[in-house]
């Protein structure tokens, strides 16, 4: 088993049950799960000068620009030399991608494909505790009570965009900005797609992946 740091990414659009993914590869094989959905809230908290920039636009309902997330993700990357880690919602587009070509060299890039009508179904179903990012689904990751999220006992929200009529186009954006992404790391030979509409039969198949990269730190796959 190769002794260098392990650098991957995982892709995949909303309610494609990458959290859930991601939390079971950390968990499994010790790397750290950086998420720039979750940077973002830390340094807008935090009142950081990236974290006032994305601030903005995230008032104005804007999308951050690829140079304020390129700008955040890096500076967190650079404090992480010594980790393994996998990077979830960045790079989303081919502007960050070719960003984060010029620190490191990617080893493993997973991306989840997932059919709309089930995406559709989860996002319409999806609660948030938007301070934490925290999602739950009264499917299959409902909260102990229902509308309340289990750490803090504040309201859940269902966001706008999460509703019916917005799903379809932000799948649309997901897949038109992600498309060059997937084809830059698929002609590099480092992309993995794994297909489905439950992340428990996905799940194997990952951690068999990873399993040929990094020992695992348990010595069977935890769910």
């Amino acid at each position: 088993m190769a002794s260098k740091l392990l650098r991957a990414v995982i892709l995949g659009p909303p309610g494609s049950g990458k959290g859930t993914v991601c939390q079971r590869i950390a968990q499994n094989f010790g790397l750290q799960h950086l998420s720039s959905g979750h940077f973002l809230r830390e340094n807008i908290k935090a009142n950081t000068e990236v974290g006032g920039m994305a601030k903005q636009y995230i008032e104005k309902g804007l999308l951050v620009p690829d140079h304020v997330i390129t700008r955040l993700m890096l500076l967190e990357l650079e404090n992480r030399r010594d980790q393994h880690w996998l990077l979830d919602g960045f790079p989303r587009t081919l502007v960050q991608a070719e960003a984060l070509d010029k620190i490191c060299e990617l080893d493993l890039v997973i991306t989840l494909n997932i059919p709309f009508e089930t995406l559709k179904d989860r996002l319409s179903r999806r609660w948030i505790h938007p301070p934490s990012g925290r999602v739950y689904n009264p499917d299959f990751n409902p909260p102990h009570v229902h509308g309340i999220d289990d750490i803090t006992g504040e309201p859940l929200v269902q966001q706008e965009d999460d509703k019916p009529e917005a799903v379809a186009a932000r799948l649309r954006q997901y897949k038109d900005v992600a498309k060059p992404v997937i084809e830059l790391y698929k002609s590099r030979g480092v992309l993995h797609q794994f297909s489905g509409t439950e992340t428990n039969k996905i799940w194997p198949y990952v951690y068999t992946l990873f399993s040929n990269k990094i020992t695992p730190i348990h010595s069977k796959e935890a769910y």
